[in-house]
């Protein structure tokens, strides 16, 4: 099977919002209300929002490949883009995002992978991210690939608070 990794752009913006929606959806809809989970749909991956991230030169969007149809995709961001203040040697990993008909593939592996070289070709220090605390299999997987709990912030989901993981790797 092939996989191949492609930089998004602005005329990817329709595909990037079905794809944000199919994945997020997938993920977390049985464990939030309909209401929370449609409310966070709604701010996070209408059209303009994703066009602003999109254009954000600080912000980096790759779609993954699996057998020429579109099976995920990473988001990194660095400098102001970062959802928390973490300085310019740190470099974010948003979303790595994978559908569920394809996970199972080492497509998360390839995609962090992804986020390792930009964070290594950027001569960042460390590497971040936000991860639900009730999402076991992810937390392994960062765990497996040397991050390690480092804190943790909210995320709200339209209304309800919840708390996700800060988990940092650094490079020496």
């Amino acid at each position: 099977m092939a996989k191949n990794i492609k930089k998004c752009t602005l005329e990817d913006l329709h595909e990037l919002q079905a794809i944000s929606i199919e994945t997020f959806t997938e993920t977390f809809e049985e464990q939030n209300s309909p209401e929370h989970l449609n409310a966070y749909l709604e701010r996070a991956y209408n059209l303009n929002q994703l066009e602003q991230e999109l254009t954000n030169h600080s912000s980096q969007f790759f779609f993954v490949y699996l057998d020429q149809e579109v099976a995920g995709y990473l988001k990194v961001n660095t400098e102001e883009a970062q959802s928390e203040a973490m300085g310019d040697d740190s470099l974010e990993v948003e979303r790595i995002y994978v559908k569920k008909k394809f996970q199972k593939h080492g497509l998360g592996k390839h995609l962090m992978n992804k986020a390792l070289e930009i964070a290594m070709e950027q001569k960042k220090k460390k590497i971040w991210l936000g991860v639900w605390e009730d999402n076991k299999n992810a937390i392994a997987f960062y765990q497996k690939k040397g991050f390690v709990q480092t804190g943790s912030h909210s995320f709200f989901m339209g209304d309800d608070e919840q708390v996700d993981l800060i988990m940092t790797k650094t490079f020496l």
